[in-house]
């Protein structure tokens, strides 16, 4: 009798537990996240969050934009929880946490271009790694040194931010430790840098595909009504060297864009919290084909490509 009285106040325990249970508390699929996102990715993390919040109505998630120097900086002061950033992070920053017992964990979600576009009256859309580099170093300056037959003038390369990944990418491929030439500068966001390059001839931009490679939004449609994407001759490439590759989803696929470089999403909260939950929610099936529709590259889902002969 005393067994049977005791089951039965166990199972009214734990019904009455069941019934007091609050969906919205701190789980996988609930509770709050606050994120940076480096803003080259912002069109794809706005889709991102949008669908995730619609599958789990309580999940609360907040995107910051912001360039990448300064998404770092957020996410080891603790003020944000989770970052999307194309680089991992350093040996430093990794031990800064192991400092405070903390164990950030990284996910590659998709390979990602960083691409060069020029004003529409530009006829010359095509550069060899070779010029790029000389560009960058101030070697070159003036459109004749590109194209003898160029009747555009100066060169003006413009960056979306100082410590955007646009510009650090840039340097880890054709500088080093050097500096950017004077000829380089920065504004303030991507739409700036397709305004002045649009209102440039001579200019020349550097933005992420992402921002262009959807070619169903009407923000990339809008994109390419006012720039043109630069092809890129990289001699490195053992299948058709001479030929110049565009800043497409395919030709990132493929390896043969030459300036490629994966995106990441960190993540510094706890386990089993909603960090864990966007984490599988990126990996999975629904974040990469949003990815993928982007026009990046999902880390784990193919793209199809379609070989035409004449």
């Amino acid at each position: 009798m005393k067994n049977i009285t005791l089951a039965i106040l166990t199972i009214s325990i734990l019904l009455a537990s069941c019934g007091n249970y609050d969906p919205r508390t701190e789980g996988i699929s609930s509770g709050t996240l606050k994120i940076g996102v480096d803003d080259s990715y912002s069109l794809m993390m706005d889709s991102q969050v949008f669908v995730y919040e619609q599958n789990y109505k309580y999940a609360d998630i907040t995107a910051s934009y912001m360039p990448e120097g300064d998404v770092i900086d957020a996410l080891l002061k603790d003020s944000i929880q989770a970052a999307v950033i194309s680089r991992p992070l350093t040996e430093e920053e990794l031990n800064f946490f192991k400092s405070k017992q903390r164990f950030p964990e990284s996910l590659k979600i998709a390979t990602d271009g960083v691409a060069l576009v020029t004003n529409l009256s530009n006829p010359d859309s095509v550069v060899t790694m070779e010029q790029l580099q000389r560009l960058f170093q101030g070697q070159d300056t003036i459109w004749k040194q590109i194209n003898a037959a160029s009747s555009l003038g100066k060169i003006n390369i413009v960056f979306d931010n100082n410590k955007s990944c646009n510009g650090r990418t840039i340097k880890e491929f054709f500088l080093k430790e050097k500096s950017f030439a004077p000829n380089c500068f920065a504004v303030n966001s991507n739409d700036e840098v397709i305004k002045y390059v649009s209102e440039n001839p001579g200019a020349i931009g550097v933005i992420s595909l992402s921002w262009f490679s959807d070619r169903d939004d009407p923000k990339s449609k809008e994109i390419l009504s006012k720039v043109r994407p630069v092809g890129i001759v990289d001699p490195s490439n053992t299948d058709r060297p001479t030929l110049a590759r565009r800043p497409y989803q395919a030709y990132v696929f493929d390896q043969s864009y030459p300036l490629r470089r994966d995106v990441y999403y960190i993540r510094t909260g706890l386990k089993g919290s909603l960090g864990t939950g966007f984490a599988s929610h990126l990996a999975g099936e629904k974040g990469q084909l949003i990815i993928h529709k982007m026009g990046m590259v999902a880390a784990t889902s193919p793209v199809r490509q379609v070989k035409i002969v004449d």
